[in-house]
C-alpha cells in the first residue's frame, strides 16, 4: 500500500490542484468540512474531477480572448465573477458531499447486529444442505 504522502504529490503538482487549493483557502467552512486526512483525500479528488470538466464546459461555452502572455484561460475564466461563483459552488458542493459520507466517529463500521444474525443463520441453512 502507498503511504499517504505518495498519494499527494501527483495530486498537489496539477493546475486544478492549485486552483482548488486557492478556493478552499478563501472558503474557511470547506476546511471545516473536510478537516481529517481521509475526508480531505476524497474532496481533493473528487473536487479536481468536478472542477476541471466545469472549467471547460465554460472554456467552450463562452469567448476568450487569445493568449497575450500574461493572464490563461483559467485566469480570464475565473475573473468573471459569474463564472468564479459557479467554480467555487462546485468546489463546496463536493466538501457538503464529502462531509455527509463520513460516518460518526462512534458508528459502528460493518453490519449490525441484525444483519450478523441474518447470516448466521443462511451460513447454517447452507452447512446443513451440505
Amino acid at each position: 500500500m502507498t503511504r499517504p504522502e505518495e498519494v499527494w504529490i501527483p495530486l498537489v503538482d496539477e493546475p486544478i490542484g492549485t486552483i482548488v487549493t486557492q478556493i478552499q483557502a478563501a472558503h474557511a467552512e470547506i476546511d471545516s468540512l473536510v478537516d481529517t486526512p481521509q475526508p480531505l483525500l476524497a474532496f481533493k479528488t473528487f473536487a479536481y474531477i468536478r472542477v476541471g470538466p466545469l472549467l471547460g464546459e465554460l472554456l467552450l461555452e463562452n469567448d476568450i480572448e487569445s493568449y497575450n502572455g500574461s493572464d490563461t484561460w483559467i485566469d480570464k475564466l475565473l475573473g468573471n465573477p459569474e463564472f468564479e461563483a459557479r467554480v467555487v459552488g462546485e468546489v463546496r458542493a463536493v466538501a457538503q458531499e464529502v462531509a455527509r459520507d463520513i460516518p460518526d466517529e462512534g458508528a459502528a463500521l460493518g453490519p449490525d447486529e441484525a444483519a450478523r444474525q441474518r447470516f448466521r443463520e443462511f451460513a447454517r441453512r447452507r452447512l446443513d444442505q451440505s
